[in-house]
């Protein structure tokens, strides 16, 4: 790839414009191919309203296995222009994952989930077995085995 496929991830912008990095991730600059904040924002534009996804689920199905922190940046890089659906986007315990110094975002997303007719049980977890969107043509994944 030549360096004009590539966009830079501006990580001195502040919190919540396009390119911003949550200020924990900070230490380094990260170069991204431009498609890829693109390929995420399709699949999660696909999810369903009173539907989640993982992290993890969205870059499989964006096509980049592992990648599910990429998923967090590229989610936290919206500006609030695109009506990207980013709070349908739970961790893989079906939890909404907090970052630091982003409190009443946490309370917007679940509220928006909550609206949508997501439950949300006493632990702070939804059930994912119930709430997870299986989009068509992919098979369910097996359970993760507990080491």
């Amino acid at each position: 790839m030549a360096l004009a496929d590539f966009k830079s991830v501006d990580v001195a912008a502040p919190p919540g414009q396009v390119g911003s990095i949550p200020t924990r991730f900070r230490q380094r600059a990260i170069a991204v191919p431009k498609d890829v904040f693109q390929r995420i924002y399709a699949v999660v534009s696909r999810i369903p309203r009173g539907r989640v996804a993982t992290y993890g689920q969205v870059a499989r199905l964006a096509d980049m296995p592992g990648r599910a922190r990429l998923v967090g940046y590229a989610l936290a890089a919206l500006d609030g222009r695109r009506p990207i659906p980013w709070h349908r986007v739970v961790n893989a315990q079906g939890r909404i994952s907090a970052r630091h110094g982003d409190e009443p975002w946490g309370v917007i997303q679940r509220r928006k989930l909550e609206r949508e007719g997501v439950v949300f049980g006493a632990g702070g977890a939804l059930a994912l077995a119930r709430f997870r969107w299986r989009p068509t043509g992919t098979r369910p994944r097996p359970p993760r085995r507990l080491r």
